[in-house]
């Protein structure tokens, strides 16, 4: 969904802390069926046995002198392996990838309950370093579970998958025209062929159903009989799969900032208008009431204004920041990643950039402040730090592939959603996609015990789709913290009353007996 998406943009991760966390068998198999959980046929289990077996060869992590999450592992303690996977589980003596891990071992061997895998969303969002993040975040998890974290199938160190892009993201709005849509549907061909060239043999299995195998892999190659896991963003949907396909293996789960399971893919952020509309105006408020700092507008509207005036130029002249121009199809992107972390901090380098887009609309030479830099540098010349995202995406649920389904639909919502809707509405590259789905996109309902964690005001992970994934899994329960305009609740909000809640499952699995609501720095509201 680092930011990340697809709940999250794709220049960023979704991660919570920005890298700164025997039975019977008959009796089980007829428990499981009435859970509507998949329990691995014996058959399936032998086919795999030599995978589930395999002995791990854990080495240092850091690869190279510029391998800064690398080093950061290093210096934690952790240490690294890659476990053997086949890459079509229907062949699993045919062709074999690499899956990198890494593990941080629990500091208290005499408490330790486990290992807890963990993934920072995307898809496509590397997860070595995770880890660490999460080990300095909460030193009670690292006391009780060895920590692994995971470049899932096909990103960073896990059997790459290249596109040859020069962009991080193919999100782009669709700007105010037939012009600038077909623009956007020339670009999406490119970047999906792009992903064609060299990758036809492996686009198929880039999965999240191949993805959550993989994760039943590492559990038993780590000689675990269950898997506790923490996800965020797109690791809810992978959480929850998981639990679809192995929820016998499945011990103490978290999903933060979950997804709605029934509209992930492609048009994941289509419904996401109200939310993210929510969250600027909540920034713009607080930039109203800085005005004097940032000089954007002294009331809530004057600063919506203002950002809607740099939108409306936009779409008519290219804005120079630097050394790139800046159009239509980029403004509501730059607006919406920044929406991700609602600390004052954050605000005010939000209020930074805004100052520094209208500047440029005012037609003044304007010099990016460092994070504008950072993410214009992300979208024009990123070479594609996030290349599995597309691909995951597309395997994952096939989108339409007919431009013009694209075009009436953001027509029909220009008037209700006029800033954002041409973005999160716009066609993809899956609409040219050159495989198509293995298999269908997995149906979540399942009682697995859950706990679901999120924020009401999340923009990329919205409160309707996190409720939808907390009806889905009928044996969870929800930890919602009100008022939060943010990605990401454990560990990331700050919050004592979510970050107490989820440590209490995890460490002592206890589930709250009902759904829990909390005020910033407060006891729980209900």
């Amino acid at each position: 969904m680092s930011h990340s998406t697809v709940a999250s943009p794709p220049v960023t991760s979704g991660a919570a802390t920005r890298r700164s966390l025997p039975a019977l068998v008959t009796a089980a198999a007829v428990a499981l069926g009435a859970l509507g959980l998949a329990a691995p046929a014996a058959a399936e289990t032998d086919r795999l046995a030599g995978f589930h077996h395999q002995r791990l060869d854990w080495h240092g992590c850091k690869t190279g002198p510029d391998d800064k999450a690398g080093e950061n592992l290093d210096a934690a303690g952790a240490r690294c392996a890659e476990v053997t996977v086949p890459l079509d589980y229907r062949r699993p003596r045919g062709r074999t990838i690499k899956v990198a891990i890494s593990r941080l071992k629990a500091t208290d061997p005499a408490e330790r309950r486990g290992v807890l895998l963990t993934n920072p969303g995307g898809p496509g969002g590397p997860g070595l370093d995770l880890v660490v993040a999460l080990g300095q975040g909460s030193p009670a998890l690292t006391s009780h579970y060895d920590l692994i974290g995971m470049d899932p199938r096909f990103v960073g160190r896990s059997t790459p998958i290249h596109c040859g892009w020069k962009t991080d993201t193919f999100l782009r709005s669709a700007g105010p025209n037939r012009r600038t849509f077909n623009e956007s549907v020339t670009l999406m061909r490119e970047l999906a062929a792009g992903c064609a060239r060299g990758n036809r043999d492996v686009l198929p299995y880039a999965s999240t159903r191949n993805t959550a195998r993989d994760m039943d892999v590492i559990r038993a190659a780590l000689g675990e009989r269950k898997l506790s896991y923490l996800g965020y963003s797109y690791g809810t949907y992978l959480g929850a799969v998981y639990t679809q396909m192995f929820g016998a293996n499945a011990d103490r789960i978290v999903l933060d900032s979950a997804v709605d399971p029934d509209v992930y893919g492609p048009a994941l952020l289509s419904r996401n208008n109200r939310a993210i509309t929510a969250a600027l105006e909540h920034w713009a408020a607080w930039a109203a009431e800085h005005d004097k700092d940032h000089g954007l507008g002294d009331t809530t509207a004057e600063v919506l204004a203002t950002v809607n005036r740099v939108n409306r130029t936009a779409a008519r002249r290219p804005l120079r920041i630097g050394e790139y121009r800046i159009d239509s199809h980029h403004v509501p992107f730059l607006l919406f990643g920044p929406l991700y972390d609602d600390s004052a901090e954050a605000y005010a380098d939000f209020a930074t950039q805004v100052r520094a887009l209208a500047d440029a609309a005012h037609g003044t030479m304007v010099t990016a402040p460092p994070s504008l830099k950072a993410t214009l540098d992300s979208l024009f010349t990123g070479g594609g730090m996030l290349e599995a995202q597309t691909p995951i995406i597309c395997v994952d649920r096939a989108a339409s592939r007919d431009p013009e389904t694209y075009f009436r639909d953001i027509q029909a919502h220009r008037a209700d959603e006029p800033l954002f809707g041409p973005l999160i509405r716009n066609i993809t590259p899956c609409a040219f996609w050159p495989t198509a789905p293995v298999e269908a996109p997995t149906r979540i309902h399942n009682d697995v015990p859950v706990l679901i964690a999120g924020n009401d005001g999340d923009p990329g992970s919205h409160h309707l789709g996190q409720q939808a994934m907390h009806r889905a899994l009928t044996g969870s329960r929800m930890v919602t913290l009100r008022g939060a305009y943010r990605h990401a609740a454990y560990l990331g909000a700050g919050d004592s009353c979510v970050n107490t809640t989820v440590e209490r499952y995890l460490i002592d699995g206890v589930l709250p007996g009902s759904d829990i609501v909390c005020d910033r720095d407060a006891t729980p509201a209900g």
